[in-house]
């Protein structure tokens, strides 16, 4: 086997079996130290029956999809045009979810400055109900995080968004400030369904097409925040005025009752119709003792123990926590700021989620694309460059006097922030493996902590200070990408990676010279 040869590449191209199997090139490049190759990945798709191990018991003995049998049957492609059981059904259900998650919980954003009229309350009680709404959802992060790696996403996901349709149905029984405030408690149970969204896809792809995955949902799901700025300041709220012959306060406080019911409805539809994982739901696995039992303390703590883990905390802090802030404040900023009405403030403040559609996705694929060359290294320098531009973006956005050029710096504004947030859900994954759910959970209640400083700063504040104070906090977390080491792979400081099992994320040893490059037509593996 030491036997010297010269370099050479087998290059295999498979033709078509079937008019549905993707056509895949695969390189297989090895030295003079090696006899003969060893593919890292092995792909399967719908032709392939067998996969995993031997005799091992699955709900599913084909897929849609290419799969890695040595990531737990984990799709190695996002076909986004089909709604097939189980990777792309779990795909389509996570962002959802999340989407209508997030349309209950910012539903009552757009109307507050009717609610603040009616109700005769200041500026900082509305702010103390903001903070409040996104606070309690930190709780609800970190108890949802240990929960995934024990039930799955499948299941919390139903029992959140049906628990929180509750308190959205009661909106319009509010009468004072300190009603307003715990009934955006109860509704800000809604925001824990992040946890969910990123622990379910992270669940169903492998780690070479996780990064967009995961900004592909979140992204999608975050623009839920977009669609009811619209949907419920710009569209239902006038409607339901009209039909209350011009009552604002009639209107506003019945139209909630229209997120609530699709929420519980969508909570009970995804239950019945998803999967946990791959190969099955979790009861299912661990009856036929495929899944061993996992301790929800022991998974909590030992994320907790993982210094990045905290790391990136912050940096979510300071991209979420951003995100969850202006869906708050904007609406309020362009209505006392510029003197928009409330229609037009609501459809302006839009603009900042629209970008969901597209730019947490993009820097998903951004940091997916430079994991291929560069490693994690390149996943560090992508959440790097992300936040210094969102830090910049803040800092201009709140020296903006103009209406126009306030909206123009909104969209470059919005661009960085949910990018960021796409990469921060690139590295997440490879951080500690066997208890993702916990990390994942830890990292995303960064995001709310982010809010509830960042809100502090606006109650207290006027709107220029406290965007200032925002941007210069961004600005300083994007440092702490250099200070980001995970076991095994390169850092912004070194480029050397080991071999690394992908699902514990033990280290195995030094990383072969093979190397198995896959290309296609594809982008990130999306189709």
């Amino acid at each position: 086997q030491n036997q010297s040869f010269l370099l050479f590449i087998i290059s295999i191209d498979r033709q078509h079996q079937h008019h549905n199997q993707p056509h895949i090139e695969h390189q297989v490049v090895f030295d003079s130290t090696q006899f003969a190759p060893k593919a890292n990945q092995k792909q399967t798709t719908t032709m392939d029956v067998d996969s995993g191990a031997a005799g091992e018991w699955k709900k599913y003995s084909t897929y849609a999809v290419a799969v890695d049998p040595e990531q737990e049957d984990k799709a190695t492609e996002i076909k986004l045009c089909s709604f097939a059981r189980p990777h792309m059904r779990a795909f389509h259900c996570s962002w959802w979810c999340f989407f209508i998650a997030f349309f209950i919980w910012f539903a009552i954003a757009p109307l507050l400055g009717e609610i603040r009229d009616d109700l005769k309350i200041t500026k900082q009680e509305v702010w103390t109900s903001s903070i409040v709404g996104v606070g309690g959802t930190i709780f609800m992060r970190f108890v949802l995080g240990p929960g995934c790696d024990k039930y799955g996403a499948r299941i919390l996901f139903a029992v959140v968004l049906c628990s929180a349709s509750i308190p959205t149905a009661c909106t319009g029984l509010v009468q004072t400030a300190t009603g307003l405030a715990v009934l955006r408690l109860f509704i800000g149970v809604a925001g824990g369904t992040f946890v969910m969204c990123q622990y379910w896809s992270s669940r169903m792809f492998t780690k070479e097409v996780v990064g967009t995955a995961n900004a592909l949902v979140g992204g999608w799901g975050n623009l839920g925040a977009s669609v009811t700025q619209i949907v419920m300041g710009s569209f239902l709220f006038p409607v339901f005025k009209t039909a209350f012959d011009n009552d604002a306060e009639m209107a506003w406080r019945t139209v909630s009752i229209v997120p609530a019911v699709i929420a519980f409805a969508t909570g009970v539809i995804v239950y019945k119709i998803s999967d946990d994982s791959p190969k099955g739901n979790y009861s299912e696995l661990r009856v036929h003792g495929n899944m061993k039992e996992v301790s929800t303390w022991q998974s909590f703590w030992v994320a907790c123990a993982d210094f990045n883990t905290w790391l990136l905390f912050i940096q979510y802090a300071c991209c979420f926590g951003v995100e969850l802030t202006m869906n708050n404040a904007a609406a309020l900023y362009f209505r006392d700021v510029f003197g928009q009405s409330t229609e037009s403030a609501g459809a302006i403040a839009s603009i900042f989620g629209w970008m969901n559609l597209f730019a947490r996705g993009a820097g998903g694929v951004l940091s997916d694309s430079l994991n291929e060359s560069m490693g994690m290294r390149g996943r560090l320098l992508a959440q790097f460059v992300l936040l210094l531009g969102e830090g910049i973006a803040v800092l201009i956005f709140a020296t903006t006097d103009t209406l126009a050029g306030a909206v123009v710096v909104l969209v470059l504004f919005s661009l960085f922030v949910q990018a960021a947030e796409g990469s921060s859900y690139g590295i997440v994954p490879y951080v500690n493996p066997p208890y993702m759910g916990s990390v994942t959970g830890i990292v995303g209640a960064g995001g709310n902590v982010g809010a509830v400083v960042f809100g502090l700063c606006f109650r207290e504040l006027n709107y220029r200070k406290a965007f200032t104070i925002m941007g210069s906090c961004v600005l300083a977390s994007s440092v702490l990408s250099a200070f980001i080491f995970i076991k095994g792979y390169s850092n912004i400081r070194t480029k050397e990676e080991m071999e690394v099992d992908k699902e514990t994320g033990d280290v195995l040893g030094p990383k072969p010279k093979l190397q198995v490059n896959t290309t296609s037509k594809k982008l990130n593996g999306v189709v």
